[in-house]
């Protein structure tokens, strides 16, 4: 598909194939009279950037039209290219404050971040191999010293921003926010809802290092997004979604079942999260370690949230109870 058009308005995906599950990468050009807007910004490697020069030539634009750069969340697969762009067409960015000291790197809050997992993982029961996780996270934060964002961020604070009204929609990640064009109901809504697989709620800490309840917050984003009247969302991976009410509903039917799995493994044992997760995982636990553990902390808060588990300090691990 090379565009969509409706009410002067034009969104051009680009969605750039990976050989992971998540199928593609996705990132829209949308159009406006004079204004171009990057919604999203791929990875930062040839494909994603070859595929935008194709998206912008194919439309007889080229990077000097874009005129403002918004991102759905920090993540490395949807910020890639702005540093590329960048720095050959100096516009703004726009981000969520959250983002701020994950796109900056800032030296306190990454190295505070490190000290939340190496925490968590002790207090989750995972021992060695979350030991292991907390040193590979230290070693990625001296490699990827370099890999922060030039240039200024402005903060999405408001709930409207040029075109679009701006949605917070935290879980997968704790700054995402989605942006939906009224007029044509259109909502690019970043990772917070895939066609193929439900998206991760992805464990992380708070500015002041605080965990924050990620699954809980994607249910409740999830809901907020069903009531939206939306035409098209524009996802960060897979199939541009049509009926986002019913796929919602599956997603949230997928988290209750899953809890309840989660809950059963508590009644026959299981105490800690670790626990849970080596016992429903197997392997997986070791090969996907930090994927694992946010979905099983994040059922476990959400178990807990709802008075189905509660939870207590033995020697400096948390123990659940049914």
């Amino acid at each position: 598909m090379s565009h969509i058009q409706k009410n002067g308005c034009k969104v051009i995906p680009i969605m750039v194939p990976v050989s992971s599950s998540l199928k593609s990468v996705n990132f829209f050009l949308y159009k406006k009279q004079h204004s171009l807007t990057l919604i999203d910004a791929g990875f930062d490697n040839e494909d994603c950037w070859n595929a935008l020069q194709r998206a912008l030539t194919a439309h007889d634009l080229s990077i000097n039209d874009i005129t403002q750069i918004l991102l759905t969340h920090h993540h490395v697969d949807h910020v890639g290219l702005v540093n590329r762009i960048l720095s050959e067409r100096p516009v703004p960015v726009y981000a969520h404050p959250l983002s701020v000291p994950r796109l900056k790197r800032e030296d306190d809050f990454m190295a505070m971040r490190v000290e939340f997992f190496a925490k968590l993982y002790k207090e989750m029961g995972c021992g060695e191999t979350g030991e292991k996780q907390t040193a590979y996270l230290q070693q990625a934060l001296e490699k990827n010293r370099t890999k922060k964002m030039d240039g200024e961020i402005r903060t999405v604070k408001g709930n409207q921003l040029l075109d679009f009204d701006v949605l917070y929609v935290p879980g997968h990640a704790p700054d995402q926010i989605a942006f939906y064009q009224k007029d044509c109901q259109w909502l690019f809504g970043g990772d917070l809802l895939l066609e193929h697989i439900s998206s991760n709620a992805l464990v992380e800490p708070d500015l002041e290092g605080h965990r924050m309840m990620t699954l809980y917050e994607h249910y409740q984003s999830l809901k907020r997004v069903s009531d939206v009247n939306t035409d098209v969302i524009f996802p960060g991976h897979g199939m541009l979604i049509e009926d986002h009410k019913a796929l919602i509903q599956k997603r949230l039917d997928g988290i209750e079942r899953k809890s309840e799995k989660f809950l059963a493994l508590i009644e026959s044992g299981s105490t800690t999260a670790a626990d849970v997760a080596k016992t429903y995982y197997k392997e997986t636990y070791i090969k996907q370690f930090s994927l694992v553990m946010s979905e099983v902390i994040g059922h476990l808060d959400y178990l807990e949230l709802q008075g189905k588990v509660q939870k207590e300090m033995v020697s400096g691990v948390w123990h659940y109870s049914a």
